[in-house]
């Protein structure tokens, strides 16, 4: 790994797209991708867990396919792809630039071999190290914003190539830990304070001078009626006494399509827990260990998120009311960066809102849709978003697994409501 960590990248509006930023940020990001690589055999990159995840060869490779399809072909005149093979079998879903491999099948893919994708991976990193260092001013200004694109994306797979594993890792009998770890118990959590925010209308969206996707805009007003938070995350020990109090045999705190989940998928408890000689055990990218009860909840669905707001007598907040009182708060938390890989107690703060940064992404009770006047980016890079805008929820806040680099108040991240091999959890509203 490089001495220049993604958490020491910053930026500045005037900056933030020069050629000598975005070269530096490439190359950090780049590099971090094959840090998080350095603790697995080569058996690991290959197998996919489940049709919902992917192969951390997968993920490496479509990272550089990115950079090549939407930076190289289309602004470097000189170009040459090395394998042009690889656009059929690394595309993802972006529809306008060729119909990809099967989803589902990206685990019987042996070949190309994960030495030829790291080979891959090296082309395209001298390749647009070349092209950044040579483009006009003119190719530079429309190209600029796409590599940023690129950037933020791979960050998005780097916590992508952590859950998938986990999620491989986590149904090997052998529960074999990702890296080592020193998990020393944490101290027992306050009591909840609700925090109130009053009757107001508050503008909601980014507004400008940063990196954001297409989903995050455009700005708007929207009303938010009165509400209070939890100054806090729920943790495993709260979520307990919902299991011990019968919450996954009671229809009656579910939504429908929720009970059917948990019906139909036997779910007893988050995923990666179980029980050993009468005690609860999670598994952990560290290792399997016992439930810690003052850690906040992860691996946890919408529908039980959800479920466990109706069984405490509140909900879960809207996403605009969480950006709302999210306020100005500082972007600091337990990311990636971290090395924690896992959720923690909150650091002594003087804000009243704990942990709204990392930790756990925090589901909302909002549908995943577009803002008022929405537009999606012109091409195939409209794809990004816009056409998942369906059946799915908002989560805010990033993880242990997001770059504190790329997260911000106004970030929409989104599944289905029975996601739950994302680092997952709740905070109530009420």
């Amino acid at each position: 790994m490089t001495t220049t960590t993604q958490e020491s990248i910053s930026e500045s509006t005037d900056s933030r797209l020069s050629k000598a930023h975005l070269l530096q940020h490439f190359k950090t990001v780049r590099s971090f991708s094959l840090y998080l690589c350095e603790p697995l055999e080569v058996e690991d990159f290959v197998i996919q867990a489940s049709e919902f995840a992917s192969p951390t060869k997968w993920h490496l490779a479509h990272t550089s396919w990115f950079f090549e399809t939407f930076v190289l072909e289309k602004f470097d005149e000189d170009f040459e792809s090395l394998h042009p093979q690889y656009a059929y079998f690394f595309n993802s879903y972006y529809l306008q630039t060729g119909v990809p491999f099967t989803r589902a099948k990206r685990g019987v893919l042996s070949r190309p071999t994960v030495k030829e994708v790291f080979e891959y991976r090296q082309y395209v990193n001298e390749q647009l190290e070349e092209f950044i260092e040579s483009a006009s001013e003119k190719t530079w200004k429309e190209a600029a914003k796409v590599i940023e694109i690129g950037i933020h994306h791979e960050q998005q797979h780097q916590e992508l190539i952590l859950t998938d594993l986990k999620y491989m890792l986590g149904q090997n009998p052998l529960l074999p830990k990702y890296r080592e770890g020193d998990h020393k118990p944490l101290p027992e959590a306050e009591p909840i304070i609700w925090v109130p925010f009053e009757e107001q209308v508050t503008e909601v969206g980014n507004a400008g001078g940063e990196f954001t996707y297409d989903n995050e805009h455009p700005r708007h007003r929207t009303l938010v009626q009165d509400f209070e938070l939890a100054d806090r995350l729920i943790t495993n020990g709260e979520y307990l006494e919902f299991m011990n109090d019968g919450g996954y045999s009671r229809s009656e705190l579910w939504l429908d399509e929720g009970w059917s989940a948990v019906k139909n998928n036997e779910w007893k408890a988050p995923l990666y827990w179980f029980q050993r000689e009468g005690n609860w055990m999670q598994f952990t990218l560290t290792g399997a260990r016992e439930v810690d009860p003052n850690e906040p909840v992860t691996h946890v669905s919408y529908y039980e998120a959800d479920a466990f707001a109706r069984w405490k007598g509140v909900r879960l907040p809207t996403e605009q009311e969480w950006e709302h009182a999210c306020g100005d708060l500082p972007v600091k938390g337990n990311f990636v960066e971290d090395g924690n890989f896992h959720p923690t107690a909150p650091e002594n703060s003087p804000e009243k809102l704990k942990q709204m940064y990392g930790d756990v992404w925090e589901w909302t009770m909002s549908a995943y849709a577009p803002y008022p006047n929405y537009k999606p980016l012109p091409g195939a890079l409209g794809e990004y978003n816009g056409k998942f805008m369906a059946n799915q929820y908002v989560l805010r806040g990033g993880s242990c697994a997001t770059s504190q680099t790329h997260i911000r108040k106004t970030y929409r991240n989104f599944f289905h409501a029975d996601a739950r091999w994302q680092f997952s959890g709740i905070r109530l509203a009420k």
